[in-house]
């Protein structure tokens, strides 16, 4: 009998343990479908930009309405575009799904180029822009791109790897239709410096057929490297910790700002023939009565704009004969202003338009667009990212300036750049000058006047 008691009792124990883990696994399994569905119905906020640069702009996805119930649950996501207007803003591009690091311009004008850490890098047509966010992704894989630049033919593109710390060359090509827009990663990145990371690289090219790659590092190190990685020539800056480098659109120069007042300028030379020979100093720019954080060169090198932490700007004119001594000399100066900011306080981003007649600064989220003859201020925009700005660039045409920070792109009209041309051209107009010069340029004066005119009547277009 006792042991019939037992055994029962060893029965009921049994049989309730089993209701225990029975219901800890139904309770186990109703929490994981719970947050399994929760994740699948915010994945389509998470790719709504995605869809914006097929012009999917009406919250559908795919053809299918998104219901007001996944949206209600959903809290406010960091993807969603900033509030923000501007008289003068023209579009803004959407797409990327992080934060956006560098902007580029191609020297054909056809392209602007962004990469940011959601591992894309994107091309976007510059002539669509207002029409629809319409860009090409390319995948960054097992790495994202903090810097891009074109190549001067336009027919690759190199990006600055966050992760690596390293180079990566992409080709672009068309397929066999001629339209679709291919583009391949080479098998090897370049050698990774690990002495510090990297602060801004671009390409050299000569008509001869010479070519570099610029490399260059947050401590005193500038690389000159040929096509394949392999170093050519290392420059010691000798200006504290590098904060700026370029390589000149024109392709023949190499500069770098630091805790120095001076920006130094270095000249990458080949031979006839298109073999490397040497880097030699090509001159200094100097004034400056503190650090300069910033600093840009125009499309043929004649004019560089600087800004420095003193709280000024300068403008040089570069075209000088420099193998024969001659230095450089100061156009115009002035005082940056700038949403009630200090530079003196916070680094800032400089960009000068392809002619030499505006520049633009942006600090923190803030940007301002001056003159680079007169100074006088023709826009300010005061918060025009959610974030710190990270690039600042005018496209090649001189026709908008672009920015960014944060997870999208802002595209102003550059109206100041119809200004000083149509301004210049009147001037023209009033000398003494032959008959077919005077007849091209009214005509040109013409067209300006006609393209500023339409932007201001699309802006009040926007406003009603």
């Amino acid at each position: 009998m006792e042991a019939t008691s037992q055994e029962l009792s060893l029965d009921y124990l049994s049989v309730l343990t089993a209701l225990i883990l029975g219901s800890l696994v139904i309770l186990v399994w109703k929490l994981w479908s719970f947050f399994t569905r929760t994740e699948v119905e915010a994945e389509p906020d998470e790719s709504e930009p995605e869809g914006a640069d097929e012009g999917a702009g009406d919250g559908k996805k795919n053809g299918v309405k998104k219901s007001s119930k996944s949206r209600s649950k959903m809290p406010k996501r960091a993807t969603s575009v900033p509030a923000f207007t501007h008289d003068l803003l023209h579009t803004t591009l959407k797409g990327h799904t992080g934060n956006v690091y560098c902007l580029e311009s191609s020297l054909n004008g056809k392209y602007l180029a962004s990469c940011s850490d959601d591992q894309s890098v994107r091309l976007w047509s510059v002539k669509d822009f207002g029409t629809g966010n319409k860009s090409v992704r390319v995948n960054v894989e097992f790495d994202h791109a903090n810097l891009i630049r074109f190549s001067p033919d336009n027919r690759a593109f190199i990006a600055g790897l966050g992760g690596g710390n390293t180079v990566r060359v992409f080709r672009l090509g068309k397929k066999d239709d001629g339209v679709t827009t291919t583009c391949v990663p080479l098998d090897q990145d370049f050698p990774e410096y690990t002495k510090a990371k990297l602060l801004n690289i671009g390409i050299g090219s000569f008509p001869n057929g010479g070519s570099f790659v610029m490399t260059a590092y947050k401590d005193t190190t500038i690389l000159i490297r040929d096509l394949r990685g392999n170093i050519l020539h290392t420059i010691n800056t000798n200006q504290g910790n590098n904060e700026c480098a370029w390589v000149s659109p024109c392709g023949r120069f190499v500069g770098s700002s630091g805790w120095a007042p001076d920006v130094r300028v270095w000249a990458v030379n080949f031979t006839k023939t298109g073999d490397y020979r040497d880097v030699t100093e090509a001159f200094v720019l100097e004034g400056h009565g503190s650090s300069v954080w910033s600093f840009a060169f125009n499309l043929d090198s004649t004019r560089m704009l600087t800004v420095s932490k003193d709280g000024s700007w300068r403008l040089f004119d570069t075209d000088i004969e420099y193998a024969k001594g001659q230095d450089p000399y100061l156009l115009k100066k002035g005082v940056v202003k700038i949403h009630n900011v200090s530079i003196t306080d916070h680094p800032c981003v400089c960009a000068i338009s392809s002619d030499g007649l505006v520049a633009a600064v942006s600090c923190l989220n803030n940007i301002t667009v001056f003159s680079t003859s007169t100074g006088e201020t023709e826009m300010e925009a005061a918060e025009a990212h959610n974030e710190i700005i990270t690039s600042l660039t005018f496209d090649i045409g001189g026709r908008y300036l672009l920015s960014t920070g944060d997870k999208v792109i802002r595209v102003f009209h550059n109206t100041l750049n119809y200004k000083e041309k149509i301004k210049a051209l009147e001037e023209s107009l009033k000398s003494q000058i032959p008959s077919a010069m005077r007849e091209r340029q009214q005509k040109q004066l013409k067209e300006l006047e006609k393209s500023l005119n339409k932007i201001y009547l699309s802006q009040k277009e926007k406003q009603k």
